[in-house]
């Protein structure tokens, strides 16, 4: 097996958006997220995107689209739901979370620890919702 191309991780997410560009601007001003490459077609539709955290790589893409598996593409507003949770491992859950709240993003699982024993690990972690509905969990290891 070939490793992945010079910057990506091994797996990579997808998030779909009914208005992409108002997402990208949310998740780089409230998240931290950075954009590493946006391609705009001369209309301004949104082509490609992809935004960084750390090492990690996430795309974001506008729902419907041309192509038939495009049409496939919904937004959790649109799918009635939840319909991914992405995980992010950070340093300061504490002031990731505190800047969150300032921003006004909508916290659905308050900041807590979970220790699962000492067998195992300890973690402090939050859940956040985008402003279309996609899960976010911003996760410090305490122990483990």
């Amino acid at each position: 097996m070939k490793a992945p191309p010079q910057g990506w991780p091994r797996m990579s997410a997808s998030a779909f958006y009914e208005d992409p560009k108002a997402a990208i601007d949310w998740l780089c001003r409230v998240l931290g997220f950075k954009v590493r490459i946006k391609v705009e077609s001369e209309s301004g539709h949104l082509q490609h995107c992809e935004l960084t955290f750390e090492e990690a790589v996430v795309m974001v893409g506008a729902t419907g689209g041309k192509e038939p598996y495009q049409q496939l593409f919904r937004s959790p507003q649109t799918a009635g739901g939840v319909t991914q949770a992405l995980a992010f491992y950070i340093d300061d859950v504490n002031a990731h979370h505190a800047h969150a709240v300032e921003s006004g993003a909508k916290i659905v699982r308050a900041l807590e620890t979970n220790d699962y024993g000492a067998e195992y690990w300890a973690d402090r972690t939050y859940g956040v919702l985008d402003p279309e509905g996609h899960l976010w969990w911003f996760i410090q290891r305490m122990r483990g």
